[in-house]
């Protein structure tokens, strides 16, 4: 069993349940020989709330009776199944075969302490399974040191919402780059005072992944190549700027520093903004008569272009992976290459969950309850993406607070060049402190 340096910081919780005879005793894994009958087998498979989760439930009877397996599913929330990985993964459990996680957050930490089995082979040189169909932003976040260590299952990427009303009004066309989206933004704001020229995420660690895109597109990043902050690159002093300017100049109203998505889509919803960009998974929200009163009037685009193109993030939300100590390994991998095949992706994309399958963007009947436009912009970021929307470390939440910091100085209209200066130095302290 291979353990990370990260290690320590769960030994307390493991030792204690360890004592408490909560866990079985570490196993040695076995190793997965893709054409190794599972007939009799019980697969268990841990799960995340999810309306995937819901979907694939109904569906695994018919994943049974093709194979003769059984699947056990242990279901949990978000914090709930943190808090088993946590503590089981890292005690070297057999009891977990298939594991749904976060790549975003626990992809590095996951990889780099083993408890992820080596996917390459299989997902490489299985034609059927075809890997090149996985768009590359999420297979790139699903992959550790060259290894593919999980299978993308979820995925979002960046999209431009905006009114069409209030664009034909100005006589507008839709933005294809940051220059045109912020013109837009102060014209439609000068016509109408009452309606901000666009909305997005304000608190410190929210608005990261959103303003990750603003980032990309112009030329920056978070960590450079050689492992340090590049923060304070002239890039990324550009994005930040843009970005605070972009959401304080363009509006009459008192900022609300800490908004989420769900408090910057409420503004949109009300009819008081004109662009959003932010998750394609949650456009349903905006369209919904219910909860939106401009739901007639959204329309969606692609990320603009920055200096850099446009490089909005399409990242994988969700994954499976298999257990490395799971002595099922070769059953494991069956269900996720079930679970992850064109003919199941294509069949959650007809309910609404976004995959990763290039193939099922270009299935019409799989996208037929799209909106076209949101279809056309799918495919245009999933092309551009790239496949972080946070800088991927260990601990990513402190990371968070840490980059977040000159987003909402910016906002304020504070000083941006000294809080980047002061959030670079204490990022490069931290990335010392993450790579130990």
């Amino acid at each position: 069993m291979k353990y990370g340096s990260k290690t320590a910081r769960f030994l307390a919780a493991a030792t204690a349940a360890v004592i408490a005879g909560a866990l079985v005793s570490c196993s040695a894994g076995s190793e997965i020989d893709p054409d190794e009958g599972i007939e009799g087998t019980t697969i268990r498979v841990t799960l995340a709330n999810h309306v995937w989760t819901e979907t694939i439930k109904e569906m695994i009877p018919e994943f049974e009776e093709e194979t003769g397996a059984k699947v056990e599913i242990s279901q949990l929330a978000e914090d709930q199944l943190s808090d088993q990985y946590n503590v089981k993964l890292n005690a070297g459990t057999d009891e977990i075969d298939v594991l749904m996680y976060r790549p975003l957050q626990e992809n590095k930490l996951f990889a780099s302490n083993g408890y992820l089995a080596d996917l390459t082979e299989l997902v490489e040189n299985d034609e059927e399974f075809d890997w090149d169909d996985f768009q590359e932003g999420p297979a790139a976040l699903t992959t550790y040191e060259d290894e593919v260590v999980g299978v993308p299952i979820i995925t979002e990427r960046t999209v431009l919402y905006y009114r069409k009303d209030l664009l034909e009004q100005a006589g507008l066309e839709v933005p294809t780059t940051l220059e045109e989206l912020e013109a837009a933004a102060a014209t439609i704001h000068e016509q109408n005072p009452d309606v901000a020229g666009y909305i997005g995420r304000t608190g410190k660690s929210a608005a990261v992944t959103q303003f990750s895109a603003f980032l990309f597109s112009s030329g920056g990043d978070f960590i450079g190549e050689d492992g340090t902050s590049v923060i304070g690159s002239d890039e990324a002093r550009e994005a930040y700027t843009y970005y605070g300017d972009l959401i304080r100049n363009h509006t009459n109203a008192t900022i609300n520093p800490e908004m989420s998505w769900a408090e910057a889509f409420a503004v949109f919803q009300q009819g008081k903004a004109a662009f959003i960009a932010d998750a394609d998974s949650l456009y349903k929200n905006m369209i919904d008569p219910e909860q939106s009163t401009v739901a007639d009037q959204v329309g969606f685009a692609a990320f603009p272009a920055g200096a850099d193109g446009a490089k909005p993030y399409n990242v994988a939300a969700w994954a499976l992976a298999v257990n490395d100590t799971s002595e099922n390994q070769s059953a494991a991998w069956a269900f996720i290459k079930w679970a992850t095949s064109k003919a199941q992706t294509i069949e959650m994309t007809k309910l609404g969950v976004t995959g990763a399958r290039t193939s099922a963007w270009e299935d019409d009947a799989a996208i037929a309850d799209f909106p076209a436009e949101l279809v056309e912009a799918i495919k245009v970021n999933g092309e551009n993406g790239v496949g972080k929307d946070r800088p991927l470390v260990i601990d990513v939440a402190k990371a968070r607070e840490i980059v977040g910091d000159p987003i909402v100085v910016a906002i304020a209209g504070g000083d941006v060049d000294a809080a980047i200066d002061e959030a670079s130095a204490a990022f490069d302290e931290f990335l010392l402190e993450d790579s130990e």
